[in-house]
């Protein structure tokens, strides 16, 4: 049994660490195309909030009433093959074409979200019983613009919207049935401000060379070969000094300080 819905509550993502990047020539003048990947963390910074337009009543079962509650996610590492050729990454989107900048430091490319993979930290509790509550990309993609600015010959800003079809699943914890319940929802990201990237991220380990088969309709079969990482790690910024942060809070010093380099968390 599933009930569908296009309707858009508010959707929020954050406390995403993008990793893996290959290091690049700092004269380079073209960011390849490539994959960027995210880790989302469990501190309850990733949710989606149904007050403004709850689940319909009748939805879990039925005379079940509206659901206006808030539902935290954690990721879930996508399945690959090899297994674990990403870490633990959950999230994967793609930088479709090379960016080739212009006189003025500025390039252009197009972005699409290629895999996803959230579960609730924990349960929700309804009067049809407990569900636990994933969400997964819901088909095709729409494709979106990034703008890349290149302030400094290691990096610079960037700016890209991000669009999303996802599909929230709720899986019955009563009983042997594990009944699934599905929701489809729509969400665009805005531009944020002062994003940065840098040509690697302060940790070289932190990439993969070469496609990789990934999971890309959380099944957890690997499904679709995707291209590696490049020379573009977003999240992270060169600084001229150790004392120098980003303007962007929180930021996580995950790396190696001799490296000069620092992760930041930050959302779409």
């Amino acid at each position: 049994m599933s009930s569908k819905s296009t309707r858009k509550p508010t959707i929020i993502i954050l406390g995403l660490v993008f990793f893996m990047a290959l290091p690049a020539a700092a004269t380079d003048p073209v960011i390849q195309n490539g994959i960027d990947l995210w880790v989302t963390g469990d501190e309850g910074r990733t949710f989606f909030d149904f007050s403004s337009d709850p689940i319909p009543a009748g939805f879990f079962c039925s005379g079940s009433a509206p659901f206006t509650g808030k539902v935290t996610f954690k990721g879930e590492p996508i399945a690959t093959s090899p297994a674990g050729a990403l870490g633990g990454a959950d999230t994967i989107i793609q930088r479709l074409d090379d960016a080739r900048f212009d006189r003025r430091g500025v390039a252009q490319t197009r972005v699409q979200m290629r895999a996803l993979s959230f579960s609730s930290i924990k349960p929700i509790e309804t009067a049809c019983g407990a569900f636990q509550v994933s969400v997964s990309l819901d088909g095709q993609q729409p494709v979106t613009r990034m703008k890349i600015v290149r302030d400094h010959d290691r990096g610079g800003r960037y700016f890209a919207p991000i669009s999303l079809r996802v599909r929230v699943t709720f899986t019955s914890l009563a009983g042997k049935s594990h009944e699934r319940l599905e929701l489809s929802r729509s969400a665009t990201f805005p531009i944020l401000s002062n994003t940065f990237w840098a040509s690697r991220p302060g940790n070289p380990s932190f990439s993969h060379e070469g496609v990789v088969l990934a999971d890309t309709d959380s099944d957890g079969e690997p499904d679709t070969f995707l291209p590696g990482t490049s020379n573009f790690a977003p999240g992270w910024r060169f600084l001229t000094t150790h004392a120098e942060q980003s303007t962007i809070s929180p930021v996580q010093h995950c790396v190696d300080a001799s490296e000069g380099c620092h992760c930041m968390l930050c959302a779409f």
